[in-house]
């Protein structure tokens, strides 16, 4: 096998594409910086107990381990950087009152999460701790598509809905393994009816028939009236489409809004609302959020939380690529005079690129628009 040739799923990130993923980095960043979050910086591996601390078995199977040769303990790449910034917020930080913390990073994978994705996603995301109202659910969200917005994501944006709560209720005093559970949870989220059935014969009747009742329960804002009418009456349902319609109603136009009562996709730290942002161009959500509350739980601060995450490359996919920077071309020379030119344009932000000898008619990833010339002994800039 050749020497450069990359393992399956990663690949390197090229001129163009990495200056358009470096300036929407910096533009997320910022947006969330607007919004009053503090940016951190999680380290890419640390302790496996910690990293994979109450995050369930799927993320378990996405990380890469490892054993420090230092310590002889066990190790792993992180695959989320949520539950690293939780282990901050519960035992660097230790604030009393609300925090809200934002971060930007590769993460990495074991195996791509779907068809043709990288195991080496650079994901960006932002959290809340300390707020257990649903203002702090309406912020996230709002900040999520404030970032698509800020990113040139604007058109036929759809925010779908659901809650973990439901589910979870429905299973209320259910005695079943953790093997069953997962099955369960599977069938839901390909809506198959028959292995439900089959998977919940032996539940309570208002169990099993709220579950099956599930599969059914995705589309517009009727679906909220039609679950409070064949689920279950108890108060985490009601509690749950509750605030799935506050949120609804709280988004300004611009975002179209469904409803998958059924959808369990994610991690198990999910306790609340979730949400899914979808856009042209995307196989998936290329959002995903929601409150956690209990991912600081192992940490010795079970906080309230909420947040989202996306990930820049493929973010970059569903956008159209950006033109070539503009640039400023000089000649390669030791004159006084154009060294302190060249130095003063680049002061001012301006790219320049000095041609070296015998390379002029190069191209790179720079559009050189104007040049500088000499005219009567000074250096002035001339239109291309």
């Amino acid at each position: 096998m050749s020497a450069w040739v990359l393992p399956d799923h990663i690949a390197d990130v090229l001129p163009s594409e990495a200056r358009h993923i470096e300036e929407l980095r910096r533009q997320l960043l910022d947006t969330a910086r607007g919004y009053g979050y503090e940016l951190v910086m999680p380290p890419m591996l640390e302790h496996l107990e910690s990293l994979l601390s109450g995050t369930g078995e799927a993320l378990d199977l996405q990380t890469f381990k490892l054993v420090d040769q230092l310590s002889g303990r066990s190790m792993g790449l992180r695959a989320d950087t949520t539950p690293q910034v939780a282990r901050i917020d519960a035992h660097l930080l230790n604030r009393q009152g609300v925090a809200r913390l934002c971060y930007c990073g590769p993460v990495v994978h074991v195996r791509p999460d779907r068809p043709h994705a990288t195991r080496e996603p650079l994901q960006f995301g932002a959290e809340i701790y300390g707020h257990a109202g649903l203002e702090a659910d309406t912020e996230s969200l709002v900040l999520a598509l404030d970032c698509l917005h800020a990113a040139g994501v604007t058109d036929n944006v759809l925010v779908d809905m659901a809650d973990a709560r439901i589910v979870r209720s429905l299973f209320a005093g259910v005695p079943v393994d953790g093997s069953v559970l997962g099955r369960v949870h599977a069938a839901l989220a390909t809506k198959d009816t028959s292995e439900l059935r089959a998977l919940t014969r032996d539940f309570p009747a208002a169990s099993r028939d709220g579950l099956l009742a599930l599969v059914q329960l995705y589309g517009d804002a009727k679906v909220l009236d039609e679950a409070q009418r064949v689920l279950p009456d108890t108060s985490a349902v009601r509690e749950a489409l509750a605030d799935l319609r506050q949120l609804a109603g709280r988004l300004s136009g611009g975002a179209n809004v469904s409803f998958d009562l059924s959808d369990l996709r994610g991690y198990a730290y999910y306790s609340g609302v979730r949400f899914g942002i979808y856009v042209d161009g995307a196989a998936d959500a290329l959002v995903r959020g929601g409150r956690y509350d209990e991912v600081g739980a192992v940490f010795g601060r079970n906080r309230p939380a909420v947040g989202f995450s996306l990930d820049l490359r493929e973010l970059v996919e569903v956008l159209p690529a950006r033109p070539l920077r503009a640039a400023v071309r000089a000649p390669w020379s030791d004159a006084a005079g154009l060294r302190d030119a060249i130095a003063a344009l680049r002061r001012r932000g301006e790219t320049v690129v000095c041609v070296l000898p015998g390379h002029e008619s190069e191209i790179d990833e720079f559009h050189c628009d104007r040049e500088l010339v000499e005219r009567g002994g000074e250096w002035t800039l001339q239109s291309i």
